[in-house]
């Protein structure tokens, strides 16, 4: 992980790419963040609120899991948790848009 600070989230971006070259550690990136969403949504509908607990279990798992199994680097969230967990988001989007790939040759 880099050891400077980041000041913006628009500084930051680059950074989350680069952390996540690997199409195997962004799909199980995709994977936990369905699957958190739709445990979320189950909880609110069903009204089992201790189930939300189960969504953070469930979209961190996976996408630890691609960090220090797929990508063998550490997970952004610990040092920067609400831009890491933005950025996972919009770069879900971006890949379901389709504009991830427009993203790649702007930085590297």
């Amino acid at each position: 992980m880099s050891k400077e600070r980041f000041a913006s989230f628009q500084d930051f971006w680059p950074y989350y790419l680069s952390e996540h070259r690997l199409p195997s550690n962004r799909l199980l990136h995709y994977i936990g963040t369905f699957l958190s969403l739709t445990l979320l949504a189950y909880a609110v509908i069903s009204q089992q609120w201790l189930l939300i607990l189960g969504c953070f279990i469930v979209g961190y798992g996976f996408a630890w899991l691609g960090h220090f199994v797929v990508e063998k680097n550490k997970p952004a969230t610990f040092k920067y948790p609400l831009w890491s967990f933005i950025a996972d988001y919009k770069m879900c989007y971006m890949a379901l848009t389709g504009t991830l790939k427009n993203e790649w040759p702007k930085y590297f």
